[in-house]
């Protein structure tokens, strides 16, 4: 692949290089099992957290301190390993960044390095039955008593929620200001009503389960994350870095899917010559592979704003967007290729179609992408 992350420094490329044989030799051998099992990704992570990868979404004296462009190549790298690790992994990410953005300075210095360290996992709970797309009709409500606050609610589709050690929730305090109403908590793993339901049976990433989470729970005032009504602005600006993720996991698994495709390719002998010598085969391969690179200069230049610290929700979208749509495509168009082989659970490629499916509905669905970018044109 032609060096689209020239920008890298030297240090970053040594982790990058570190982390791909990491993928390579413990993600990518146990993804399947781990796909039929269902088994939550505990060891993956334990293991990722001895690589950085925990808190590489984080600034120094917290986190790794890497660029933009190189935790978009991280993921990528994760992603291809393996689908349910990459889930569970930028999942922790959302709650991270969560504290990161809309934090207190306290919050963060006691969070922040032992979610890094991989000792504690966090999950992010925003959406509900009846407020996936817009947060302003969230039912959970948190209302002020004499010691702290009473959260009472439900969340759905909370990726992590059921082991996290701790939850971001988000909840409304004023329901007159609607989306200025909405402010957000940490809630520590054991607090009294923070009640796990059944996690989803799902039909891919089946290693990075997402639970209903029923909430009950009496807090302390220190578990108001940052100012009360600031919530929704911090969730928005977790969902741009989020959807960035998230497409960089469609290019991950993408290319895991485009690389097997190419060489199955030139090894499956078909009327005594290699299925890459027919025309047909290659312009097949060549418009994938287009696809591909088109969504990943998307993402790099959603990458490259983030960095610079302009402002990023439309070229988070578009990156989003293009990048789950692109992955539906390449990893049919790689099954495809390779026949009634593809279709079984001996090769990678029916799990690769699977765990992208969701890319285009979660942290925002392609609908809701749209409608962003958009806004922007109109705006």
């Amino acid at each position: 692949m032609t060096d689209l992350f020239h920008m890298l420094s030297d240090e970053e490329r040594a982790f990058l290089d570190m982390l791909a044989r990491f993928c390579a030799q413990e993600l990518a051998p146990k993804a399947a099992a781990t796909d039929e099992s269902g088994a939550f990704v505990h060891d993956q992570l334990a293991a990722l957290a001895a690589t950085g990868m925990m808190g590489a979404n984080l600034p120094e004296p917290w986190g790794a301190g890497i660029s933009a462009q190189a935790l978009l190549r991280a993921v990528e790298l994760v992603a291809g390993g393996c689908g349910s690790t990459v889930s569970a992994l930028t999942a922790h990410y959302l709650a991270t960044d969560s504290i990161l953005i809309g934090g207190t300075g306290a919050q963060r210095d006691h969070w922040l390095p032992m979610a890094a360290e991989g000792t504690t996992l966090g999950a992010f709970a925003l959406t509900e039955r009846n407020a996936g797309s817009d947060p302003a009709d969230m039912r959970t409500r948190a209302s002020r008593t004499a010691t702290g606050w009473h959260l009472k609610g439900a969340k759905c589709f909370i990726s992590n929620g059921g082991v996290a050690d701790f939850v971001i929730v988000y909840a409304v305090t004023d329901p007159a200001k609607a989306h200025r109403g909405i402010s957000a908590f940490l809630v520590p793993k054991g607090t009294p009503g923070l009640t796990p339901g059944r996690a989803e049976r799902t039909m891919g990433l089946r290693g990075g389960h997402v639970w209903e989470l029923d909430l009950d729970c009496h807090l302390p005032p220190e578990a108001l994350l940052g100012d009360e009504g600031t919530g929704f602005r911090t969730a928005m600006k977790v969902l741009d870095n989020g959807r960035v993720e998230v497409a960089a996991m469609c290019i991950g698994i993408a290319q895991a899917a485009l690389d097997a495709a190419v060489e199955w390719s030139k090894t499956r002998i078909i009327g005594g010559e290699p299925l890459a010598n027919r025309q047909g085969i290659r312009w097949q391969l060549a418009d994938m592979a287009l696809d591909l690179r088109s969504a990943r200069l998307l993402a790099l230049e959603a990458a490259r704003q983030r960095a610079l610290g302009l402002r990023f929700s439309e070229a988070a979208s578009m990156a989003k967007l293009a990048a789950s749509e692109m992955a539906g495509r390449v990893t049919d168009g790689a099954l495809q290729l390779h026949g009634g082989y593809g279709y079984t659970a001996d090769f990678p490629l029916e799990r690769h179609a699977r765990d992208v499916r969701i890319m285009r509905i979660y942290e925002g669905s392609s609908e809701i992408q749209r409608g962003i970018i958009a806004a922007h044109l109109l705006a």
